[in-house]
């Protein structure tokens, strides 16, 4: 029978060889550590280039979305007009946060019109991971998506540069 506050022997037993158990534990052996690293670093090394090949394809998502919103927002002009435009303003009217710029394909969509009929317009835009993207578009010709490395986008029938799916 125990008394109230009193430990069994066997209960005083086992927790004396745990305690020398404790104190036998010095840690993990270098091999151990090393192991453990090396294990690290073959994840990091998967990892890396499969995050920067995610981060190039967001990359170009991104600015073929820019296009395609400039585009929608040039059909729209073009329907109440019955021309496209190169002006920003036109196209903001329709997109408030449409990314249009003058010149600069890294700094937004560049519009370009035929120098000759109203009714063609180029958009093109460069994305953060250096590709760059171009829609033609034409109101009687129709809509061509291409992949280019042009620096300016072609304002006549497409040819000049790759036709290709985005």
């Amino acid at each position: 029978e125990r008394r109230p506050g009193e430990t069994p022997k066997e209960d005083l037993e086992m927790m004396k060889t745990i305690r020398q158990g404790l104190k036998r534990d010095q840690g993990f052996t270098l091999i151990e550590l090393m192991v453990v690293v090396m294990i690290i670093a073959v994840l990091i090394a998967i990892a890396i280039p499969s995050f920067l090949g995610f981060r190039k394809s967001a990359q170009d998502r991104s600015a073929q979305s820019e296009i395609r919103n400039v585009l929608l927002s040039e059909k729209a002009f073009w329907l109440e007009n019955g021309d496209y435009t190169a002006t920003a303003a036109d196209i903001t009217a329709f997109e408030p946060n449409a990314n249009i710029h003058a010149t600069d394909l890294a700094v937004g969509v560049v519009l370009s019109l035929n120098a000759t009929d109203s009714d063609i317009v180029c958009m093109s835009r460069t994305a953060e991971s250096g590709n760059t993207f171009a829609v033609w578009e034409s109101a009687s010709g129709g809509t061509y998506y291409g992949a280019t490395d042009l620096s300016t986008c072609p304002a006549t029938a497409p040819g000049t540069y790759t036709q290709g799916g985005w």
